[in-house]
């Protein structure tokens, strides 16, 4: 493939639901979704024009190949979903410096979840390793950056949301691909079209594998028959992601890189962040970004791999922010914020929609204007 497997959907944004989940400032309130967590907006609504080009699509997809039988089924109970276009719509290309991004991305919760997960399922990943030569410590960890360990795979369906975004049109060429490759899926019994679920865009199972990469490399590792990628068992999806990273040119026996200094193989160097840590890397960090094509990302993937299998965190210090605060600083704002009652969500660092809006109702309860920015001076004011 030319392209990396998810390089026309926007990827980085969810840390941990890399192309899924319906949360962030577009999820749903409290009290607004159904049975299946869905919001409203995640629902099927009336669109004629949307039932227009099902219907000529239909005829399309006969003609590729798909069953007048797999089609009936598949778009039973689916319609237009609103939310899928909003989404696609308002997607942000927003820039996240390294730091914040490892602080998600290697949280102490995602380390100690992948330690756990690793042990729970070593027999397999030893065997993944084994048939795809791929360390079973970046397996376990692209699984943890993309879907939680499988706790955040999505659960929007799939021929709903590809159908969508195809009728909408701003990339309908891509998402047709994609419908006409899950409908694929479905007639070749590898799951049943109340189990094809994913995220608003498309992208399925423990390690997210839009349709089409799904067919070019999922596999049945288990040997029941089918590609499960979508079931509690991540076994299929472990070893798909293996394939994929090993027919992308993965080296057997090759570290991803690693902190420049600290015991990295020979490379060449990179520092995502001025001021920052730098990096040696290797081709198969390269190959990581096959996956997700972005420097974080496959630094994300290969320093919480290197922290599943027993290592510490970075060494060298990041400068500080656009603020002149530090990470320290800034875990001290949001600590003190919370204890003030201004939740922020957690004391990780990050300055997100969380922190901002504790800063602005913060700021508004002392007659500040409420930029939603922090400072030293805010911090100094919360002594």
């Amino acid at each position: 493939m030319n392209l990396s497997r998810r390089s026309t959907l926007l990827g980085l944004g969810a840390f941990g639901l890399s192309a899924c989940g319906t949360g962030g400032t577009l999820g749903p309130r409290a009290g607004t979704t159904d049975a299946a967590g869905l919001p409203a907006d995640l629902r099927p609504a009336a669109n004629p024009a949307y039932d227009a080009w099902v219907t000529n699509f239909r005829s399309r997809a006969v003609g590729q190949g798909i069953s007048s039988n797999v089609l009936a089924v598949a778009f039973r109970n689916t319609g237009y979903l609103p939310g899928v276009v909003k989404r696609d719509r308002n997607q942000t290309e927003f820039s996240r410096t390294l730091e914040d991004y490892l602080a998600i991305a290697a949280s102490d919760e995602r380390v100690a979840k992948g330690r756990a997960a690793f042990s729970r399922y070593r027999n397999t990943l030893a065997a993944v390793e084994a048939r795809y030569g791929v360390a079973a410590e970046i397996v376990t960890a692209i699984w943890g950056l993309e879907s939680f360990y499988g706790e955040r795979r999505g659960n929007v369906p799939v021929i709903s949301s590809t159908s969508t975004l195809a009728f909408d049109g701003r990339r309908g060429a891509f998402f047709e691909k994609q419908l006409v490759a899950a409908l694929k899926i479905l007639q070749s019994g590898d799951t049943t079209a109340a189990n094809l679920k994913g995220s608003w865009a498309g992208a399925m199972g423990h390690t997210q594998f839009i349709p089409t990469s799904y067919q070019a490399f999922a596999v049945d590792f288990n040997g029941d028959g089918r590609r499960d990628i979508w079931s509690e068992n991540p076994e299929d999806s472990l070893a798909s992601t293996a394939a994929y990273l090993s027919r992308n040119g993965w080296t057997k026996g090759r570290k991803w890189g690693g902190e420049f200094g600290n015991n990295a193989p020979s490379g060449r160097m990179i520092q995502p962040q001025a001021g920052g840590p730098r990096f040696a890397v290797t081709s198969n960090f390269n190959v990581i970004k096959r996956y997700n094509n972005s420097d974080s990302y496959a630094i994300g993937v290969g320093h919480l791999a290197d922290r599943i299998a027993g290592g510490g965190p970075i060494r060298a210090s990041f400068p500080p922010d656009k603020y002149g605060l530090t990470k320290d600083d800034r875990v001290r704002l949001q600590q003190r914020l919370t204890a003030k009652g201004f939740d922020t969500g957690g004391s990780d660092g990050v300055v997100g929609p969380n922190s901002r809006k504790a800063i602005s109702a913060y700021q508004g309860s002392i007659g500040q204007q409420p930029t939603g920015d922090p400072s030293q001076e805010l911090l100094r004011s919360l002594e």
